[in-house]
């Protein structure tokens, strides 16, 4: 095992899985109505491997990476998708048209 000093440079992400308890949803169903969920501490996530609830410190910077992660991913996928082959030759303007438009040979 490597002598570590100080805390770490980066966070690191840790395995989360939803609460077994509550399955998620961070409250659990009581007769007249709906409790905090004690086994999660009431957040819906807990360690992948061992299933106990994380401090709340940890819990927020695993859930900030997490939503960090998941908005780069929609940003990625908002991206246009270049064209390649007939197709974008036939959208994309070549100025051979009357006023130099697009000209698409049709």
């Amino acid at each position: 095992m490597k002598r570590v000093h100080g805390p770490a440079f980066r966070a690191a992400q840790l395995d989360l899985a939803k609460c077994p308890v509550c399955r998620g949803r961070a409250v659990i169903k009581g007769v007249f109505h709906e409790l905090a969920c004690v086994q999660c501490s009431a957040s819906g996530w807990v360690t992948a491997d061992t299933g106990e609830a994380l401090p709340l410190e940890v819990l927020v910077t695993q859930l900030s990476i997490r939503l960090q992660a998941a908005e780069q991913q929609i940003e990625q996928l908002k991206r246009p998708v270049p064209m390649f082959g007939p197709d974008a030759q036939y959208n994309e303007n070549n100025r051979r048209g009357p006023g130099a438009t697009n000209f698409t040979g049709d």
